[in-house]
């Protein structure tokens, strides 16, 4: 078999709390991700996703539990150049210009690309002399990308990539991911952004109050939240009037516009055809977002 890029194995890792107490941040969190894979790590604000991958990446210590890269340490994986981050914030200095912070950053490994090269390959070697203070928020987080393939890591972490990139950018970061997967690089990201996860993850991985809580396809997870959508304009509409309706889970009013969640919408949109006077009738799958929304909705409160 060959050795996983990443393997947690019931990670747990608690913080200082009010009144004496602990906050469970990570719960018992187990996952194993293989060479190649190109992996969505969900989860709502305070779910425990930062401090998993800060583990993962060796910038924390898991209370209980063991973390291996490859089959190393965290630490040593990092050293070697075989596993790079992309975070969200901070490392840049603002004063140096855009090819001096790679070139500088080039310095701390044994080996690298050519700056040149991750330059290109980050969409970013117009900018080189620019200074970093004067770069947009996405440029900047261009330039993250490229420091972390300086190494040409085997496994790259990345933690809100696209933030601050337009549909452009984000569209030819995600391609250029695809594309360095498809050659056998490992790609484990967070974003907000469900329709990255949708589209260009194999693999999606929900976690809440600090545990995982689905791990599978897009496909798999949207079948989660079971049913469709029906939506309509009907001006006057009457919740109550549809939750009547056998298979009927939620009724939303906003405006004229009316959305049914139900399990069964052929009989939402037979009621609507032959009982009222509803125009621009449509009825669509759950999306992502809906699955995310029902694994994730958190009633017993966040954590850091």
């Amino acid at each position: 078999m060959t050795t996983p890029a990443i393997h947690l194995d019931r990670l747990r890792k608690s913080f200082p709390g009010p009144g004496g107490t602990r906050v469970q941040a990570v719960d018992d969190v187990s996952l194993v991700v293989h060479p190649g894979e190109i992996v969505a790590f969900l989860g709502p604000n305070g779910a425990g996703k930062t401090t998993t991958i800060d583990m993962m990446l060796g910038l924390g210590r898991p209370d209980d539990g063991t973390v291996s890269l490859f089959g190393e340490s965290p630490q040593d994986a990092v050293a070697t150049g075989r596993v790079s981050a992309v975070m969200q914030s901070g490392g840049l200095l603002k004063d140096i210009t855009v090819e001096e912070t790679v070139r500088l950053i080039a310095t701390l490994y044994a080996s690298t690309r050519p700056v040149s090269e991750v330059l290109a390959r980050a969409g970013i070697a117009d900018i080189g002399g620019r200074m970093v203070g004067k770069c947009s928020g996405g440029q900047q987080q261009r330039l993250r990308f490229a420091l972390a393939l300086l190494p040409d890591p085997d496994l790259i972490v990345l933690d809100e990539p696209t933030t601050g990139m337009d549909v452009e950018g984000r569209r030819e970061f995600w391609s250029a991911m695809q594309e360095d997967s498809s050659r056998g690089r490992t790609v484990l990201f967070a974003t907000h952004y469900l329709d990255e996860a949708d589209a260009y993850a194999d693999r999606i991985v929900l976690i809440r109050d600090g545990r995982i809580v689905a791990d599978g396809t897009a496909a798999e997870i949207k079948n989660v939240a079971s049913g469709r959508r029906v939506s309509a304009v009907l001006p006057g509409a009457d919740a109550a009037e549809f939750l009547s309706i056998p298979g009927v889970d939620d009724v939303e009013i906003r405006g004229d516009r009316l959305t049914v969640h139900a399990s069964d919408s052929d009989q939402v949109a037979r009621y609507l055809f032959g009982h009222t006077e509803a125009r621009d009738v449509e009825i669509v799958a759950h999306t992502l977002e809906d699955a995310f929304l029902t694994l994730t909705t958190d009633t017993a409160g966040s954590h850091a």
